[in-house]
């Protein structure tokens, strides 16, 4: 099917009409255009619900992977690189994310953004051409074009519409995430060239399969045991960057703290989101023995540490902060670490709801950005120490911060509750990977939840309630329509999710199963 193949070319073309369009229609046409994309993937998403239940993994069974479309390209360096795409439970709520927030990111822009308009919002468009690529290719070489192509227009974004630290923000970003994309894509070659002649192509499925099938040698006088540790801590320090997990995370505040809101949105919301995917693709998926402890038994507790410090790490920085943003963005270095714990626990709940993380957190991150972002262009202010009592004063904004907040804590009937329900009862019984440990390590995650809630309620207590006292000379004058509408969507889908977690998890066990069986997992 072409569906894939329309979404990138309507959009792409949309990216380019909107660069030529006067800035003062750039908004409202590049919103029109995001609304096809949008539209589409939600439509596939409704089709695959409806007609595509256990289609299994892109990876391991792509012949029944939905919306598969490939056609040979060109010959290179002895491999035929092909334009081939496909969604399975994994990729497909992914799709959807992105469709949503891009729409609502663009909406939440026409505020705050109002100079070279028509260059903010093509970016936003090319961003989302390449997010889409990154999801839905299941050839190495696309999948990289399309992997390095976002970083483009996030770097221009943050470094021209970004704060007075923009440029030392943007280049930051773009240093780590660069080197990270050398890394990795070293460590994935490694594996490709020790395949030789039994693959003659780059097609993800086609080297999955025979890395499973056993068809690894050795390289370079490298044993493979040896070789496939390599390429999987290569690949793993590659995307963790991108995740961002300890201590590989330093870029993330200050690229949040300077990018414009809804750059912060689609950076939390569906960029970080990147790194989980590709780890659940490349290391848990291609090699499975190694996240599992076959080959290196310390190697899956050692993931489950990383995973585990994070989240513990991240929550007591953001405990730390002044700053609402960047509570927000410390905050997302804890929520990744739930994914990183569920991913290597190995188990139906722990990887599904890893899975299930990313779009919770998607929502809620996406949720928590734009609302500080209409408290900050009301107030001018995001310091928690110059702010009080806006509960009074912005009565419908601060009802949606306080219950996004409250997703953040995981508050049932939400999907931050869901996920991490179902990630903590994959990992406490994860003895299998992690031992007797298992149980250890997501008591001390679950001990993040607490500080979370205390920072959050620390932050809403000091700036929402109480006396109004607003050490600014700025005056309220209350937030737009489409300032607060996309809180509001954003908010029904944390509550839809969260009531029925089956809408997403259904269709990602089906697509993580598969992973399992090949790793041993229980």
């Amino acid at each position: 099917m072409v569906a894939v193949a329309a979404l990138l070319a309507v959009t792409l073309l949309g990216a380019i009409a909107t660069f030529l369009v006067d800035d003062r229609y750039a908004a409202k046409f590049a919103t029109a255009v995001s609304t096809i994309p949008l539209v589409g993937s939600v439509w596939m998403y409704y089709v695959y619900l409806t007609e595509y239940q256990g289609v299994g993994n892109a990876l391991l069974s792509p012949d029944t992977v939905a919306f598969r479309q490939t056609i040979d390209w060109i010959e290179l360096g002895g491999y035929t690189i092909q334009y081939s795409v496909g969604l399975d439970g994994v990729s497909m709520p992914l799709l959807a994310l992105t469709g949503i927030l891009t729409t609502l990111a663009l909406v939440s822009s026409w505020t705050p953004i109002d100079e070279r308009q028509s260059q903010f919002y093509g970016l936003m468009l090319l961003m989302e051409v390449s997010l889409i690529g990154v999801f839905s290719a299941l050839d190495f070489f696309f999948w990289f074009v399309f992997w390095e192509g976002v970083l483009i227009p996030m770097y221009l974004l943050i470094g021209i519409w970004g704060g007075p630290r923009r440029k030392y923000a943007a280049i930051k970003f773009f240093v780590y995430t660069n080197v990270a994309s050398l890394v990795m894509f070293v460590g994935f070659f490694a594996l490709v060239f020790s395949l030789g002649d039994s693959i003659a192509t780059l097609g993800l499925p086609e080297i999955t399969q025979a890395l499973v099938a056993g068809e690894m040698g050795s390289l370079a006088g490298i044993g493979v045991a040896d070789l496939k540790l390599l390429a999987f801590v290569l690949m793993f320090v590659g995307f963790a960057v991108k995740v961002p997990v300890f201590p590989l995370h330093t870029w993330l505040p200050d690229a949040h703290v300077e990018a414009p809101t809804p750059v912060s949105v689609m950076l939390a919301g569906v960029l970080l989101k990147m790194g989980t995917y590709a780890l659940l693709r490349f290391n848990f998926t291609m090699l499975s023995d190694v996240a599992t402890g076959s080959i290196l038994a310390i190697m899956p507790v050692a993931i489950a540490v990383i995973g585990v410090f994070s989240v513990i790490y991240g929550a007591l920085l953001a405990l730390a902060q002044r700053d609402l943003k960047r509570i927000v963005a410390y905050s997302s270095i804890s929520s990744m670490g739930y994914v990183i714990l569920g991913l290597v626990a190995f188990t139906p709940h722990g990887m599904g709801g890893a899975t299930f993380q990313m779009i919770s957190h998607g929502l809620i991150s996406g949720l928590m950005f734009m609302a500080v972002g209409v408290i900050y262009n009301e107030t001018h202010t995001r310091m928690v120490g110059d702010m009080s009592g806006l509960a009074d004063r912005m009565p419908w904004t601060v009802g949606i911060f306080v219950s996004a907040a409250f997703g953040y804590m995981g508050l049932p009937l939400m999907s931050g509750f869901a996920a991490e329900v179902f990630i903590f009862l994959g990992s406490f019984g994860a003895t299998d990977t992690l031992g007797t440990l298992a149980p250890v390590l997501t008591s001390i995650a679950m001990f993040g939840i607490v500080i979370v809630a205390g920072y959050l309620l620390w932050a809403m207590q000091r700036t929402l309630f109480g006396g109004y006292e607003l050490e600014t000379d700025y005056e309220l004058d209350g937030a737009a329509f489409h300032d607060v509408a996309p809180l509001a969507v954003l908010l029904l889908l944390v509550i839809l999710l969260g009531v029925a977690p089956d809408l997403s998890y259904g269709m990602i066990q089906e697509a993580v199963n598969p992973i399992l069986d090949i790793g041993g997992g229980v």
